[in-house]
This record gives structure tokens, sequence and C-alpha cells, in this order.
């Protein structure tokens, strides 16, 4: 084997996986994996060993998925799934594994239903060919839950977490030193967590790290998973000092184990910034320095939350809207049996609630419980009125909150909630019944991108037909062409706006000129986060006035793409304000003018950064309008690549 193409007469998958690791250990993997895989996978194709096939197509499967190309991930997984079949491996082991990784990129591309299927045959095939107490078992049902959570079923989430616990408990020669057994209930600590079930999340959160430190993982970099999740639930209980505590410590194993300038750091720094913030602002006093210990911060009551007095907060339109679903909408059903099982529910579209940032100054109009139930076009001929009629006498009021879908932006023709014909729901959002062809961009240009958001956000309770999840699913995949020139046209704004205009129009004493400049600066990046993260994994950007909260919730998911950048947009507009108006009518003094350009830079270098990382360039020219002729060479179709 050379040093970048296998060769020989007989075909050496294990050469070619050391040359892959060799390849990221020298940091090369950006430029050099996917040429590299993709020239072993060419000779294993002339040599026809079809073994070696399949095991380099999932190798690209997840090489694909972690850039975000969830297109070229989810086409690798169709040959792969093709291949084992013509290669007569199925209810295998090494077909369940093809399977998992198949299921895993339908996953990430935003295509739940045709994972949730692919999850289940593994699921099958695996009880079937491996032993009850096999640990990859224990990971298909980890991986299941992921995608349950993410499709809003928590309930079935924690099922399969449970699943997932009992096969490790039953493995393990020693449960109580189990790293897999710590990271497993650090996982059913969060869906606990969302089912409101806060007693047993603690409890599992407290045993994670007992694991971690009864067996010594304390320098591995999962305890930070722990820790970090301790912190989460410590949040969520209304004791923000103790999160803080918890952060700092998780801080201290990621730069341990993985070094101060990762995604996972700027995370977790992101979250004990947040969480200090909180305390100070609740207690007036600082916070201690360390983690001291924390089992007690996890096992004793909140001062502000007594254990015989805790305090309720109402729960958020989506969880009202799947409440009222469960306990007074299921027996809607009841009336067509027929159609039952064809039936999808959930809640999204326009609203605050639909993205998870409503809170009590929300809640003073088009509020209340309510959810969607979407039908095919034939269905809704069917019974769609009858169901709507159904639907409008339940009960107006719900644990304590009562209906007020009052406006007329969100009643008659716009309303939001109840019985939609499929191809309606989006047209009345978008103007499409379903999502534009790859093959015409410029439809896709037209739409934008708060409209896509507001068409593919929410949760959807129950698809069992996958109608509407295959017309959402198609609104998230942005074709790539499409995606690269809208990061191009982002890059150009960022670079105009910020780095060109904001200290131009400051320099000409013209503050509200700069002061829109940084506006447009604001929206060019945010955007720009949201689509190198990709459509199918992070959503869209939605409507203004919920960026910056969208943002900082984006940056602070394990493995964000670009997470410091919320945290210098909001540096960049705090200083904007002492930058472009000064106390005597002219612009700011010179050090607030130069904190602001910093922090323009700091956004800047890090875009640049993940553009190098991505290998959508190779220059090191740090103002970014120079940036889009490297990105526009990425894009194949013509017209695109012009504008």
């Amino acid at each position: 084997m050379t040093a970048d193409h296998p060769s020989g007469p007989a075909f050496d998958v294990g050469a070619v996986l050391r040359g892959l690791d060799a390849i990221f250990d020298a940091g090369d993997g950006p430029a050099r994996a996917e040429p590299f895989l993709l020239g072993a996978l060419a000779e294993a194709e002339h040599l026809r060993d079809a073994g070696a096939q399949l095991s380099l197509l999932n190798e690209l499967i997840g090489l694909y998925r972690s850039r975000s190309r969830h297109d070229d991930a989810v086409r690798c997984a169709d040959r792969a799934l093709a291949l084992a079949q013509q290669m007569g491996i199925t209810g295998t082991a090494a077909h369940a594994s093809t399977l998992i990784n198949a299921a895993t990129a339908r996953r990430a591309a935003g295509h739940q239903d045709a994972a949730l299927s692919l999850y289940d045959q593994a699921l099958t095939m695996s009880i079937a060919v491996l032993a009850p107490t096999d640990r990859r078992l224990a990971a298909l049902h980890n991986n299941l839950s992921i995608l349950l959570s993410d499709m809003g079923q928590p309930v079935r989430a924690a099922t399969e977490l449970a699943a997932a616990l009992a096969i490790l408990e039953a493995s393990s020669p020693d449960p109580a030193r189990d790293g897999e057994i710590a990271a497993t209930c650090a996982n059913l600590a969060l869906v606990c967590f969302s089912l409101g079930q806060d007693a047993d999340a603690a409890a599992h959160i407290e045993r994670s790290m007992r694991s971690y430190r009864a067996g010594g993982h304390e320098s591995d970099g999962h305890y930070a998973a722990a820790l970090a999740g301790a912190g989460e639930a410590c949040f969520r209980m209304g004791r923000p000092g103790d999160a803080a505590a918890m952060y700092r410590a998780a801080l201290d194993v990621i730069e341990e184990c993985y070094g101060a300038d990762t995604d996972a750091y700027a995370v977790t720094a992101a979250n004990l910034a947040e969480a200090e913030a909180e305390a100070r602002g609740t207690t007036g006093t600082e916070i201690a320095p360390g983690p001291a210990n924390l089992s007690r911060a996890l096992a004793q009551p909140s001062p502000q939350a007594p254990p015989h007095a805790p305090t309720q907060l109402p729960l958020s339109g989506l969880a009202l809207a799947r409440a009222y679903w469960e306990e007074h909408g299921t027996a809607l059903l009841d009336a067509f049996p027929r159609h039952r099982g064809r039936v999808a529910v959930g809640l999204a579209g326009h609203g605050s609630q639909c993205y998870g940032f409503d809170d009590a100054v929300s809640r003073d109009h088009d509020d209340g419980p309510g959810f969607c139930l979407w039908l095919t076009a034939a269905d809704h001929v069917e019974i769609g009125a009858e169901l709507q009629a159904r639907y409008e006498a339940l009960p107006q009021e719900f644990r304590g909150v009562r209906v007020q879908w009052t406006t007329a932006r969100a009643s008659g023709a716009g309303r939001r909630v109840g019985v939609f014909e499929i191809g309606d729901f989006f047209e009345q959002i978008t103007g499409y019944r379903q999502a534009p062809p790859p093959d015409r961009p410029h439809e896709w240009l037209m739409l934008e991108e708060a409209t896509l958001a507001a068409a593919t956000n929410g949760a959807v309770f129950a698809d069992p037909l996958g109608s509407f999840g295959a017309v959402r699913g198609g609104f998230l995949r942005m074709p790539r062409d499409v995606q690269l020139a809208l990061v191009s046209r982002r890059l150009g704004m960022i670079a105009q706006a910020g780095q060109y205009n904001v200290p131009r129009m400051l320099a000409r004493g013209d503050g509200d000129s700069a002061w829109l400049s940084v506006a447009e600066l604001a929206r060019a990046a945010a955007s720009a986060v949201f689509l190198l993260n990709g459509p199918a994994s992070a959503g869209y950007l939605p409507y203004y006035k919920w960026q910056p909260a969208a943002l900082r919730r984006l940056s602070r998911r394990m493995g964000s793409r670009l997470p410091g950048v919320s945290e210098d947009l909001s540096q960049v507009l705090r200083a904007a304000s002492a930058a472009c108006f000064g106390p005597d009518g002219g612009v700011g003094p010179a050090p607030a003018q130069a904190r602001l350009g910093e922090a323009i830079e700091r956004i800047c270098h890090q875009i640049l950064t993940e553009l190098q990382v991505r290998g959508l360039t190779t220059s090191d020219e740090p103002f970014l309008e120079h940036q889009r002729s490297f990105v526009a060479a990425h894009i194949e179709d013509d017209w695109l690549k012009s504008l």
C-alpha cells in the first residue's frame, strides 16, 4: 500500500483502516480522508471484493455524517444496504451493523421515520443473532433512544435506555464501576427530565457520577458528560449555584482530555456562564469556587425549593400540547378505527411555543392547549370535517390553561391547531405543498430561512403512516449546492457589513449607519452558523426575535459547530451600543470601537477555521469576502455558482 492508496493482489481492509487512522492522527482528515476512502472503494470494486466494499461504505457513511454531508451519507447507506442484500448476508451481525449505520445516517439527515424503520429491523435482527448480553445490543438501544427523543417520544426513549441499562448490568463484571453504565445513566437522566421525573433524573445522574468515580474513570472524557448532565439537572431544578459547580468540574475534565479549544469546552463554558449569571441574579452572592461534594449538591434540596413545597412551573407549550393530546386527543380517533394508524399528530408552525421559546410573557395571546392532526388528501376528504368538529368539542381548559387562539392571524384560514391536510399545512406556511426538488435551486432561494424554520420546528407526537414526516423531511433536506450558495452570501455580508462598513462608518462619525451595519452582520453570522451546522441537524434560523435564543440553544448542544459565535455576537451587540453612540451625540470612544472590532474579528476567525476544517477553503485570508470563491468552487450547479 502507498501512502494514500491500497494496492496488491488481495484487498486488505485492515491496512486501509490503519491508513485512515494515520491520516486522522496527522490532522489531515478534512483534506485526505474522503479521497483516501473513495480510492480504496474504487480498488475494492475493481477486485470485486464485496466484503471490502461493504466495510468501506460503512466507513464513508460515518465520515459524511460527521461532516453534515447527509445526502452523501444516505446515498452510501443505500448502496451498503443493497450490497448486503446482494451478498446474501441478511440476518447476520454484519447486516445488522450496516442497518444501524444506515439508520443513524437517516436520523442525522432528518429522515426520522425511515431511520426508525431501519433501527427496528436492526433490533429484530440483532436480538436473533446476538447473545442477550452482547453489548452491541445495548449500543443499538442507546442509538434508538436518541432517535425517539428527537421524534418527541421520551417514554419510548426511556424504555430503550432502560433496556440498554439492563443488558449492560447483566454483562458487566462490576456494574458499580462500569463506564458504559455510567454513560447510559446520564442519558437516562436527561430523558427523565423531559418527562418531568426530576427525582428519578437526579438519582440516575448521581449513580452515573458515582460509577465514574468508583471505576477510576474521572479522567475519562465521558465523565465530563455526566458532570454536564448533573449541571443541567441542577439548573432545571432551580439550583444555578450547584449547576455552576458541576459545569466547572466538567470543564476541568474536558480541558485535560481534549483541550480548551474544543467545541465541548466552548459549549460547557457557555453553560457555566449562564449558570453563574443566574446564580448571581437569584442569590446576589458569589458562587463557591469548586464542585465540593457533588453527591450533596444533587441530594440536598434547593434553598429556593424546599422538599415539601416544590416550585411548580407551567408546562411549556409543546409539553402542554403533548399532555393534552395524550389525555384527551387520543380518544378522538376511537370514532375512526380504520384511520387510527394513518393520522399524524404534533405541534409545529408559527408561534413561540413551536420553537420551545414560550414563557409567561408570550402567554398573553394565541396560547393554550392545542395540537395538530395531519391527514393525507384522501383521508382529509373522508374524515377531515368530522374530525375537526370533534377536535373543537375538546375541553377548552386543560391543567388550568384556557384555549385563547383569538387573534386574526391564528384563527380562520390561519388557524394553527386542529385538523389539516398535509399539503395544505405546508402550503399555508411556505407556499409549497412539498419541498422544491433539488434541480430547482431558484425555488429554494425564494424560501426564507424563517419560513423553513416554521415548517420544520415543533414536535411530532405520532406519525404511523410516515406521510407527514416524508414531506417535513423534504424541507429539511436543503440541497447541498443551495446550502453552500447561501453560506457564500453570508460570508459576503459578514465581510461587507462587519469587517468593512462598521469601521468605515465609525471613522466617518456615522454611528447610525454603523449600528445598522452591526445588525446586518448579526443576522448573517447567525444564519451562517445554522447553515454550517446543517439544516437536517440544526434546523433553520427562525424569525428575528427568536434568533438569539435559537443560537444560544444550538451553541449548548454537544457537538455543535461554531458554538463560540453566540457569545461573541452577544459581545458585538453590547459593544456596538458604546461604540456607535457616545455621550456627546457622536460615535463612542476609541476603546469601545476597538472592543467591537475585536469581537467581530473573533467571529470571522471562527468561521474561517470552520471552513478550513470542512475542506471548503485552503486559504488563510481573514477577510471573508475572499473566501467566497473557495466555497463556490464546491458548488456543482452552474447557475448557483455564478450568483
